[in-house]
């Protein structure tokens, strides 16, 4: 019997990501996380219509821009991410590379038949996310604010 974090890891590396570890303690809640893409006042950095020939690609392309403008990525290019299968909220976060370094929502679409996922920095600032709209792709950008210590 595998467990969900066996199966997220597993579909992750389908995608061509690397799996490099545990999340680091402190990122947003996976809930913050998900309402900052889905919630009901979130606007696009970028929409495309999901009904043009090349939409894919040019989701690929404004998502892996605006990530980049973002600061998704550590020095290291480590991000983590939330594994896009049902119940991936439930596992949390991951810590990956892409060595690939593009095309990623069009490999999460290939993974899971759908191009949506949630990225977001190591230091749980910075997310960069693809979301299916009724017929459209966006991307989507937030950062949450420092985090002070207790």
């Amino acid at each position: 019997m595998t467990t969900d974090r066996e199966a997220a890891v597993r579909l992750l590396k389908r995608c061509g990501l690397e799996v490099t570890g545990e999340a680091a303690q402190g990122g947003p809640p996976v809930n913050a996380a998900i309402h900052a893409v889905n919630g009901f006042e979130v606007e696009p950095v970028a929409a495309i219509s999901a009904t043009t020939p090349h939409a894919a690609d040019e989701l690929d392309e404004a998502w892996h821009h605006h990530a980049a403008q973002a600061s998704l990525r550590a020095e290291n290019g480590e991000f983590l991410m939330l594994p896009p299968i049902p119940g991936g909220s439930e596992v949390g976060w991951i810590r990956v590379k892409d060595p690939v370094g593009k095309n990623l929502p069009s490999r999460v679409s290939a993974a899971t038949g759908s191009p949506e996922f949630v990225a977001i920095s190591v230091d749980g600032r910075h997310l960069c996310a693809a979301s299916v709209e009724e017929f459209e792709y966006w991307v989507v950008v937030h950062e949450f604010p420092i985090r002070k210590e207790k």
